[in-house]
């Protein structure tokens, strides 16, 4: 399986503006900017999706694993907060933290604490700054 999402940048870094699309149609030319990704202007930005991702990735992980110990979820709310520093190496994403907060009738906590920490270390976007890294470069004239 394989996801395609894309995005378009216009000018310099802090007086550019960029959208970014995803082949679902979800998002479509949605804007993001210096001001949406380091300030607080109206759009997006590569880390508020990828706090997205991994709440949403983390959450079908979890019912996952619970459903595996015969139990089901009433309800999995989950908030996955992303941080990123200015390092010497220039911008990083240095945690990202998960706030969960689950119904699950008949569940003791362990059972529960057991669940949400495999879905925390199994979930894909979990381990995505472990994947192999490729690119495609093409300058046009």
């Amino acid at each position: 399986m394989k996801r395609k999402s894309s995005a378009v940048w216009k000018g310099g870094i802090k007086d550019g503006k960029g959208t970014i699309s995803t082949d679902s149609g979800v998002l479509s030319d949605t804007q993001y900017s210096f001001s949406t990704r380091f300030e607080d202007g109206k759009g997006t930005n590569p880390e508020e999706l990828i706090a997205a991702a991994h709440a949403g990735c983390f959450s079908m992980a979890l019912s996952g694993q619970l459903g595996n110990a015969g139990l089901t979820a009433e309800s999995i709310n989950t908030t996955a907060t992303v941080t990123l520093d200015k390092t010497d190496g220039g911008f990083t994403i240095t945690a990202v933290h998960l706030d969960v907060t689950a119904k699950i009738p008949g569940t003791e906590q362990q059972a529960f604490e057991t669940a949400a920490n495999n879905a925390k270390a199994g979930c894909p976007v979990s381990k995505v700054l472990n994947a192999q890294i490729t690119m495609n470069a093409k300058l046009e004239a």
